[in-house]
C-alpha cells in the first residue's frame, strides 16, 4: 500500500506492506484523513515531543529510528474480519475510532511505525470493540472531524464552565475552530474569538463566535472584559482558552485576563516557555490545561456530530491527495488560509 511516512523529520510516499490485523481487530480502507497541528509538531520537534512525554508518563511515544506513519484523525471502510472479531460491523461500512489498539502496548494510531500505521496510508488496522459505525447520512468528511472535535469537547469540560461564563478563544486555527463550534453546542456564549488572520477570523464567524476581533486593530482582552460587564456593575466570570501553542501566549493572557478568570490551555507548545506567576496569583486566576479526551468523550463527541449538532462545514478548507501531504506540511505551518486540510488516499 501507499503510505506517507516520515523519517529523519522528512515526509515521503513510500510502499509499505499491508497491515495485518491481530486478534480482535479488523482492516479499513482509509477514506480520510485530517493533518493536526501535532502531527506538524512532532514532524519538526520529535526529539523534544518524546521528552514531554518522558517526563510526564516515563515512556517515549515516537520511535524516531523507525519511519513513523502519522494520522489520528481518521475515517476508515471495513475491508476484513481479523481473528477473534464478532463481525459486529460489516464489510463494507464506514467507522470511526479512538486512535488506538487494544494491545497489551496500546500503539497510539497516527504516531506508530509501519505495522501499525495511521491515517497517512491508504489502508490500517483498529480495533473492533473501538468502532463507532457512521451512519449513512453522516458525510465522510465530518466524520472526520469527530477527533478534533473531542479535543475540544475536553477542553471545554476541563474548562467546567459556568451557565454566565463568557468564553476567549486566542487562536482560530483548526483546535479553536472547534472549540468554537463546541462552545455553541454547549450553549455557551458570548462568545469572542481572536486571531491575525481574516480568513481564520471569518471562519470563526461562521462558525458561531458573536465577536470576532483582530489583535493588530484592538485588545481582545479589552473587547472580553467589555462583553463581560455589559450586562450589569458586577462582571461575568470569563475563561479564555489558549489555541495558539506558541511561546508567550499565557503569559499575554494572565496579562489581559480580568482577576478571577479561568484560563484553559489547549495548543500544544513544544519549546520551553514561561510567565509571571505572581500576576496570576495577584489576580487568583485558574490555569487548567488540557490533552486529547477520553474514550466516553470521543464518543459523546460522535453522538452530537451524528446527531446534527455541531455546525461545522466551514471547518474543512480543502483535501489533498497522498503525494501532495509533505508539500501541505511545508506551507500549513505559516498558512492564514486553512483550517481543517483532509488526506484522501484513494485519490
Amino acid at each position: 500500500m501507499r503510505a506517507v511516512v516520515m523519517q529523519g523529520r522528512r515526509l515521503h510516499l513510500a510502499e509499505l506492506p499491508d497491515p495485518v490485523p491481530g486478534d480482535g481487530e479488523v482492516l479499513v480502507e482509509v477514506l480520510a484523513c485530517g493533518i493536526c497541528g501535532s502531527d506538524l509538531h512532532c514532524a519538526q520537534y520529535g526529539a523534544e515531543f518524546n521528552d514531554s512525554i518522558r517526563a510526564a508518563h516515563g515512556t517515549d511515544v515516537l520511535d524516531l529510528d523507525r519511519p513513523i506513519v502519522f494520522g489520528h484523525e481518521f475515517v476508515g471502510r471495513v475491508l476484513a474480519h481479523g481473528p477473534g472479531t464478532t463481525g459486529r460491523v460489516p464489510i463494507g461500512r464506514r467507522v470511526v475510532s479512538v486512535p488506538s489498539l487494544s494491545r497489551p502496548d496500546q500503539p497510539f494510531l497516527g504516531f506508530s511505525g509501519p505495522e501499525t500505521p495511521g491515517g497517512y496510508a491508504e489502508r490500517m488496522v483498529l480495533s473492533e470493540a473501538l468502532l463507532l459505525e457512521v451512519p449513512d447520512h453522516v458525510p465522510t468528511d465530518q466524520a472526520a472531524l469527530t477527533e478534533p472535535l473531542a479535543v475540544a469537547y475536553h477542553a471545554v469540560v476541563r474548562a467546567d464552565l459556568g451557565p454566565d461564563d463568557v468564553p476567549l478563544v486566542i487562536g482560530c486555527g483548526p483546535v479553536g475552530l472547534a472549540l468554537i463550534a463546541v462552545l455553541r453546542t454547549r450553549g455557551a456564549g458570548p462568545v469572542v474569538a481572536a486571531d491575525f488572520s481574516a480568513e481564520r477570523r471569518r471562519l470563526a464567524e461562521s462558525l458561531g463566535a458573536d465577536l470576532v476581533v483582530d489583535p493588530a486593530r484592538s485588545s481582545p482582552y479589552v473587547e472580553w472584559a467589555t462583553i463581560a460587564t455589559s450586562s450589569g456593575t458586577e462582571p461575568m466570570p470569563t475563561v479564555a482558552f489558549e489555541c495558539v501553542g506558541a511561546p508567550g501566549v499565557i503569559q499575554q493572557i494572565i496579562l489581559g485576563a480580568p482577576p478571577g478568570s479561568k484560563i484553559v490551555v489547549a495548543g500544544l507548545c513544544m519549546t520551553s516557555d514561561g510567565f509571571e506567576p505572581a500576576q496570576a496569583v495577584l489576580k487568583e486566576l485558574d490555569l487548567r490545561f488540557a490533552f486529547l479526551y477520553t474514550p466516553d468523550e470521543f464518543a459523546r463527541t460522535f453522538e452530537h456530530l451524528v446527531d446534527g449538532d455541531f455546525s461545522i462545514t466551514p471547518l474543512v478548507t480543502r483535501t489533498i491527495k497522498l503525494d501532495e501531504v509533505p508539500e501541505a506540511f511545508d506551507g500549513l505551518s505559516n498558512s492564514p488560509q486553512d483550517a481543517k486540510v483532509l488526506i484522501d488516499p484513494r485519490r
